[in-house]
């Protein structure tokens, strides 16, 4: 299937599974620990009784899981992806990897660019972004999300309090300081993987005032 930076493809080897886009790696099933870092983090952040959650990108759903198995029953949580493949994988040949995250009932899926949703969007808990290797690794279509209007933007779908959560595959001193300068308070955490050799992944929790 044809997306932005080439042709998606689902590869798999023995039990694990990886996306591919014009042969590159996004993601792979086997090390999933900074995806649940980024939805249990998030969660634990918030402190509305019943939150509302965007997540925008499914991979695996590793990071929706993450954040349903902390969430509350009254949660409500909209999942946007741009790609019908990824969310079609999930709802059948990979559904069993997160554990069937799809199936909940708090779940609402937005096949649509998330940062077209987060425009028009309002009164979010949270937002958790994991649609690119990080803010100084995307594709042309998503650059405006990470600049100073799409941190507006999303600042203004939060509540007071609420929190962005962006997850990337390196640091970003640039991206720390345009967060501040929209306004939001940030926190940069830094997770390992467990694996020997394994990378080294970052996430932004930026706070509304």
């Amino acid at each position: 299937m044809a997306v932005p930076g080439g042709e998606l493809v689902l590869a798999r080897r023995g039990t694990e599974y990886s996306i591919r886009v014009g042969g590159v790696e996004l993601m792979n099933s086997r090390d999933h620990s900074s995806e649940d870092a980024l939805g249990r983090e998030t969660v634990a952040r918030l402190t509305a009784k019943s939150p509302r959650v965007l997540i925008g990108g499914l991979g695996f759903g590793f990071t929706l899981r993450a954040a349903l198995d902390a969430l509350p029953a009254s949660a409500k949580v909209d999942v946007v992806e741009l790609v019908p493949a990824i969310v079609q994988w999930n709802r059948g040949l990979l559904a069993s990897l997160a554990r069937e995250p799809l199936a909940d009932p708090r779940v609402t899926v937005i096949e649509a660019d998330v940062a077209a949703v987060i425009k028009t969007a309002k009164n979010y808990d949270a937002i958790v972004l994991d649609v690119d290797n990080g803010p100084d690794a995307v594709y042309d279509g998503n650059s405006a999300l990470y600049k100073r209007r799409g941190l507006e933007a999303a600042r203004r779908a939060l509540t007071p309090g609420g929190v962005l959560a962006v997850w990337s595959a390196f640091e970003s001193k640039t991206f720390t300081h345009w967060l501040r300068e929209v306004g939001f308070a940030v926190e940069l955490v830094t997770l390992k993987s467990p694996f020997k050799g394994g990378p080294t992944h970052y996430v932004w929790f930026a706070r509304c005032p």
